[in-house]
């Protein structure tokens, strides 16, 4: 009769110390997720994908001529669907469409040039539909770079210092079976991105471009819905447009279904184009056939013409505005003695260094959006005031579907940010600091660094902001105009490390605290010792060189000759191991840190003068200064580039002199081009379904390891969802003991 007389008591306990338990669990909820490894999901995409040991093959199927008209309408930005293969896996209902903003813009200009960036979004007809879990992948063509490398090299320092970024590998692009070109393939900054990088967190993300010529890059896209319209099941092969002969591919050019910049989704009306089906293909990743809706009628051909080449013109228009701003900008400073925006050095507003050479960090004091440059709607991140409205480029650069509370949450933030409250909780510290570095040693002016406030994703959760990199072709002096040899390449090679950034506010309290500069430092000298002075910059170099010599080429719609991509991959070489040379002595004081510092001592900088920025490539609009010569765009479809002419524009690489400052590369990473991947006859890949791609077995987010020293405040963004996952487990676990523990004294009391 003990039980009896307790069993209240006793039960008691047991829900008391569930509460206790449970609490305990909230409290350590940030050793839990370590224990349980960490907040990112491992992808299957991680390792079938974007391995680089090996680059991707993929070979799009599509009517030849649904091709050419999505490629004639590129300004549309109308999906169309298609069949691809990649690394031998076939995959049904892929929606791909030119994608771009200035460069889209620049190569619908130029008539010698249709080798236009591309995206693929595998989820966007079929609900679910993945690539090994990836739901969206990136094709960049490398434009205005002729080193073919660039974005390749900086995404991998990313990857190397554990910051979140995209993952990355060169691919090989075939349509229907011809080659098309060397691209660089991309994680998307979307879906299947935040869920490796912060597993099941609901945060909210936004892609900011105060500088938007039109581009609905990557922002705006859910992917889950169908347009409406008809597109064919897997195995239609009759040539038949699934709209009747007068329709145009994707929906007109005037973008029947482009998205509102406060929408959510990148669903677009459109004509669903014809999709062929290989019976003998390898593995199929697809879905029940759907039933087809039909689609109202799309605009005449003709008319679809005409608003494209309207759209090209009012582009145009935009950009030369764009061009004339920055130029207005550069005179403007030039006569204020600052230095110009767009060549790598960030500058200050003021006479003053940031802060002074005894305070290094500290940044200049600039009012409202003239900060450096177009910040227009809050895109350059600097806090006004408590108007959501001031912050309207944010919001129209919606990534995820976002309410007025969330944008309440990141004007909170960039008002505490501005103003060095409790940074921690506003600010995802420590990815923000390695985002920094890499970048600072990028030296990309196509950026906040250099005026233009766009190209990077803004990710906010429970108030507390985070940053990821985008769009690095024009890194290391690449937004320069013609001829910048001597200074400007003394800029970009000596850009000041402690003032990098000239279009925003928003890192000057983090580069003002001397711990956390201390912790910025440090990364960058891990870039320095471990990464490019310590053989990881020559391993990936080499790497490179080997995957992609014989098919740059061989590339037929090559915006450069081969000799100059030869050139300017020296030249890159010889430009990388520079950067750290200047930023280490920047770190060990011999060089001065802020751009004003050097502009009153500039005897220590390291000497550039035999680095040509030009031979690497530029920027140019359509119609001149373009890749590969004065045309912008070079070669197309197989015509051959113009051969190297010692003009500005894709000189080649100065030989080796022994001199201070040329550095030659190695005889040893001067390698011939190793065979290109296997073709789509290699053995087919396994997916059970659809939406496979995570591998439960794994854990983390398959970023190296972070450096640990003292200091070091590394507290993952994507931790809060997982705290509350951990804590709600636990909870049910412990409920669930106290219920069988109850159950089984209950059996024992009525024996």
């Amino acid at each position: 009769m003990v039980e009896n007389r307790h069993i209240t008591k006793i039960i008691i306990v047991i829900v008391a110390a569930a509460v206790v338990l449970c609490l305990l669990a909230m409290a350590f909820s940030d050793k839990l997720s370590d224990k349980l490894g960490g907040s990112g999901v491992s992808m299957a995409y991680e390792s079938r994908l974007f391995d680089t040991d090996e680059i991707i093959h993929i070979d799009i199927e599509m009517n030849e001529e649904e091709w050419n008209k999505m490629l004639d309408n590129a300004l549309a930005e109308e999906f169309v669907p298609c069949n691809v293969v990649i690394n031998g896996t076939r995959i049904n209902n892929v929606a791909i469409r030119p994608k771009g903003n200035t460069s889209l813009s620049s190569i619908a200009m130029d008539p010698d040039t249709n080798r236009y960036s591309f995206k693929l979004e595998f989820d966007h007809y079929v609900k679910g539909q993945t690539c090994f879990g990836l739901d969206k992948l990136i094709l960049n063509n490398n434009y205005a770079d002729a080193t073919n490398m660039k974005e390749a090299i900086i995404y991998d320092m990313f990857r190397y210092l554990g910051a979140d970024a995209s993952l990355y590998n060169f691919a090989e692009i075939f349509v229907n079976g011809e080659y098309w070109g060397v691209y660089l393939a991309l994680e998307a900054v979307e879906d299947s991105f935040l869920l490796r990088n912060f597993g099941t967190q609901d945060g909210e993300m936004y892609k900011p471009d105060s500088m938007n010529m039109g581009d609905r890059d990557d922002g705006n896209s859910d992917g889950g819905e169908r347009p409406e319209g008809e597109f064919p099941a897997p195995g239609d092969s009759d040539g038949d447009s699934a709209g009747g002969e007068g329709d145009s591919p994707g929906g007109s050019a005037g973008g029947q279904g482009e998205s509102q910049g406060d929408s959510g989704g990148d669903s677009r009306e459109g004509e669903a184009g014809n999709v062929p089906a290989d019976p003998a293909a390898p593995d199929e990743i697809q879905a029940d056939p759907v039933e087809p809706v039909r689609l109202p009628e799309a605009a005449p051909e003709a008319e679809t013409a005409a608003e494209a080449e309207t759209k090209a013109a009012e582009a145009g228009t935009k950009a030369a505005e764009a061009e004339t701003k920055a130029a207005e900008a550069e005179t403007e400073n030039a006569a204020n003695g600052a230095p110009a925006a767009g060549n790598g050095d960030p500058g200050e507003s003021s006479g003053d260094s940031a802060g002074g050479e005894s305070d290094p960090g500290s940044a200049p004091d600039m009012e409202g959006e003239s900060a450096g440059g177009p910040g227009g709607g809050g895109a350059n991140l600097n806090y006004t005031d408590d108007d959501l409205d001031s912050y309207s480029t944010i919001w129209q650069g919606e990534v995820t579907s976002t309410s007025k509370a969330d944008h309440r949450r990141v004007v909170t933030a960039l008002k505490n940010i501005s103003e060095g409250n409790d940074l921690e909780s506003y600010m995802d510290v420590d990815n923000l600091l390695r985002y920094m570095a890499v970048h600072t040693f990028a030296v990309n002016s196509d950026s906040l660094s250099g005026g233009m406030a766009h190209n990077y994703y803004l990710y906010e959760y429970n108030g507390q902001l985070n940053m990821f990199p985008w769009d690095y072709n024009l890194s290391f002096g690449g937004m320069g105009g013609g001829g910048m040899g001597g200074n400007g390449a003394s800029e970009m090679i000596n850009d000041a490390i402690d003032t990098p950034f000239n279009a925003t506010r928003f890192f000057d309290k983090l580069l003002e605290d001397e711990t956390y500069l201390e912790q910025y430092h440090a990364y960058l000298r891990q870039l320095v010792e471990e990464y490019v002075l310590g053989g990881r910059f020559d391993e990936v170099y080499q790497r490179i060189r080997s995957q992609i010599d014989t098919l740059v080429e061989t590339d037929p719609t090559a915006f450069y000759t081969y000799e100059e991509y030869q050139a300017g991959a020296e030249m890159l070489y010889q430009t990388v191991k520079l950067r750290a040379e200047s930023i280490e002595g920047q770190l060990d004081g011999i060089i001065p840190s802020t751009d004003n510092g050097q502009r009153q001592d500039a005897s220590a900088l390291v000497d550039a003068s035999g680095i040509d920025i030009d031979t690497m490539g530029t920027f140019g609009m359509g119609g001149g200064n373009g890749p590969g010569g004065d045309s912008d765009g070079g070669p197309s479809r197989g015509e051959a580039a113009p051969e190297a002419n010692g003009s500005d524009q894709g000189t080649a690489a100065p030989e080796p002199n022994g001199s201070d400052q040329g550095i030659a590369v190695p005889e040893e990473l001067q390698i011939a081009a190793l065979p290109s991947t296997s073709e789509s006859g290699q053995e087919a890949a396994e997916i059970a379904a659809p939406a496979a791609g995570i591998d439960p077995g794994a854990q983390g987010s398959g970023n190296m390891p972070a450096p640990e020293f003292p200091g070091s405040r590394r507290a993952s963004a994507g931790s809060g969802m997982n705290k509350n996952l951990i804590t709600f487990a636990v909870c049910l676990g412990i409920a669930i003991l106290g219920i069988a523990g109850v159950v089984l004294f209950a059996r024992r009391r009525k024996k």
